[in-house]
């Protein structure tokens, strides 16, 4: 147990660290950022999507197998998230602000990005409870989303008015909420493990829905043949980093 609580609390605050990636981008010119983030989000969509299918999956179904409820689970996981997007307006903004891209509201974005990390804490700790290796490829899948989510974030901040110093403080603010949620599920986890049969699956819906939903069609924006062919490119390498990490486990 206290290895777990290692490994899940040391991955929370790695993703946590990511809020502040914004930072680092304020030298970068808009269009420079704007290339290398759509690679990344291809990456990102094949990194939760490996994960899902390779090792959350299945995990969920090992015990039990395919069951009914299992298949709800998955499916109140894509519900949720589309829940969430559709009541707190949460967006997830892997692009640079621009004048055609704006969003005026810095406070929702923060209210709905604190409910995503915390949601992010519950399947890392989950994750954990599952396997070592099962929690350190969720967390690293989360990580590779988290950084153009970030970055897109704190650009929303600083197009909402925010300062630059509190764009930053507020953005680690909400990631922090990871770490609540990471500790509810070991603090559960230590009286009912049983608790996993339910957010592995769920978590494994998230991963679908954010993949499918929110960055896929980000990559389709780009129709070029050379661009389709590096972010597809980009999304296997991201699926054979997944495959990587089941074998190296």
């Amino acid at each position: 147990m206290p290895t777990i609580w290692l490994y899940t609390i040391s991955s929370v605050i790695a993703v946590s660290l990511i809020s502040l990636v914004g930072v680092f981008t304020l030298s970068i010119k808009a269009d420079n950022l704007k290339k290398i983030l759509i690679y990344m989000i291809s990456l990102s969509a094949g990194t939760l999507i490996g994960d899902a299918f390779i090792h959350l999956l299945p995990e969920a179904v090992e015990k039990e197998g395919f069951t009914k409820a299992v298949s709800l689970y998955i499916i109140s996981g894509i519900v949720i998230f589309f829940i969430i997007e559709k009541i707190v307006c949460w967006r997830h903004c892997h692009l640079p602000i621009t004048k055609e891209h704006k969003h005026p509201f810095a406070w929702m974005n923060l209210f709905g990005d604190s409910v995503h990390n915390f949601i992010d804490g519950l399947v890392i700790g989950a994750s954990y409870f599952v396997s070592i290796p099962v929690g350190i490829a969720t967390t690293i899948a989360v990580i590779f989303h988290e950084i153009p989510q970030e970055i897109g974030d704190f650009g929303v901040l600083l197009h909402g008015g925010f300062s630059i110093k509190k764009a930053i403080l507020l953005n680690f603010i909400t990631a922090l909420t990871a770490i609540l949620g990471a500790i509810i599920v070991l603090v559960i986890g230590q009286h009912a493990e049983n608790a996993t049969l339910f957010l592995v699956p769920f978590a494994t819906g998230g991963f679908i829905y954010i993949a499918s939903a929110d960055l896929i069609p980000e990559l389709h924006k780009e129709t070029t043949i050379k661009k389709s062919i590096l972010q597809l490119l980009f999304f296997v390498i991201g699926i054979l980093i997944m495959l990587a990490l089941l074998y190296l486990g």
